[in-house]
């Protein structure tokens, strides 16, 4: 049995007004915060002396989790804690000194109600994000936010949809409220994300990525730098004197740009001296890498190779373009 197709663009007419139906519920969510509560939370998240432990169950441990992974990631420590785990041992880990944030859109959770006691017993303080101003959880807790939505984005108005992206995005705020209240920095933030783009960008430097300086004298003839370039296969060499200060580079393209020139009669008297690029542009070793990055390409003519020195301007490294790439930067 055939079964007919629907029209072109049936279906993203249907996810494009679910998602519109998420967005009003956002901006709706926005208007029915209380700013006070707010500032509250914010404050209570900025003056903890401990932890921020979020808990939820089923779609909103999920938005827990999140929540948790957010504000460590923003410079806040916080964990998540299933409240089945918690009544079962995992309680231990929560102290006084610790904010507790609770999701859950009909606030009467039957795990999140039954442990209640046992927080407050610890005289931790709790957040509630809940989607119904007269539950249990948004009286029992110290702090109450609003995180209720008219319908759900689903179309039989059951799963949770628009009431999960509202609590979400109530966590994101939180977070983000807290982080530009604490000062965090592109550092502070790259600093927890090494392994990011931004992260490489502010913490690789260029002495993590260079090679050991291939180095010539400037009195070594053609046929020396050919095998000092053979040898180290970067490309190019540095020119330095005998105290390692540097006097010049070259490269593959230089030498063979020489030897055009110069007749088969004068190879045997042509020098590193003669063929090097004088005064080349360089990185130190503590430069970011990414600094180095537009050292090469931010010019009229773009290079591939930087001689790296020290504090002591020594020629210490080489540094190729194809190093910086692959380091993901």
């Amino acid at each position: 049995m055939q079964t007919s197709q629907p029209a072109a663009g049936t279906h993203f007419e249907k996810a494009k007004e679910l998602l519109e139906q998420e967005a009003a519920a956002i901006a709706r969510a926005g208007e029915r915060l209380d700013p006070a509560s707010v500032d509250r939370a914010v404050e209570m998240i900025l003056n903890c002396a401990g932890k921020v432990v979020a808990m939820g169950v089923g779609k909103s441990g999920v938005i827990a989790q999140k929540a948790a992974q957010t504000l460590t990631s923003t410079g806040t420590v916080a964990i998540c804690i299933h409240p089945s785990d918690a009544m079962h041992g995992s309680l231990g880990v929560i102290s006084a000194e610790d904010v507790v944030l609770v999701f859950s859109n009909s606030g009467e959770t039957d795990e999140l109600v039954s442990i209640q006691p046992a927080l407050r017993a610890r005289n931790a303080a709790v957040i509630a994000i809940v989607g119904n101003a007269d539950s249990t959880l948004a009286k029992q807790s110290d702090v109450f936010l609003d995180a209720s939505v008219d319908k759900e984005a689903c179309p039989l108005n059951l799963a949770p949809t628009a009431s999960t992206t509202v609590a979400l995005a109530i966590g994101d705020a939180l977070a983000m409220a807290v982080m530009a209240a604490r000062g965090v920095t592109q550092e502070d933030f790259a600093a927890n994300h090494p392994g990011g783009r931004l992260g490489k960008r502010l913490t690789i430097k260029v002495k993590d990525l260079m090679h050991e300086s291939p180095d010539v004298s400037p009195n070594d003839g053609w046929l020396s730098v050919v095998k000092a370039l053979s040898n180290a296969s970067l490309g190019a060499v540095n020119v330095v004197d005998n105290d390692s200060s540097l006097l010049g580079i070259v490269t593959d393209g230089d030498l063979r740009r020489t030897i055009e020139k110069v007749g088969t009669e004068q190879l045997n008297i042509l020098t590193a001296e003669n063929m090097m690029t004088r005064s080349p542009v360089t990185a130190s070793t503590e430069m970011l890498a990414f600094e180095a990055l537009r050292l090469m390409e931010d010019r009229p003519r773009q290079i591939s190779v930087l001689p790296v020195v020290d504090g002591e301007m020594k020629c210490v490294g080489l540094l190729r373009l194809h190093d910086i790439v692959r380091s993901g930067l």
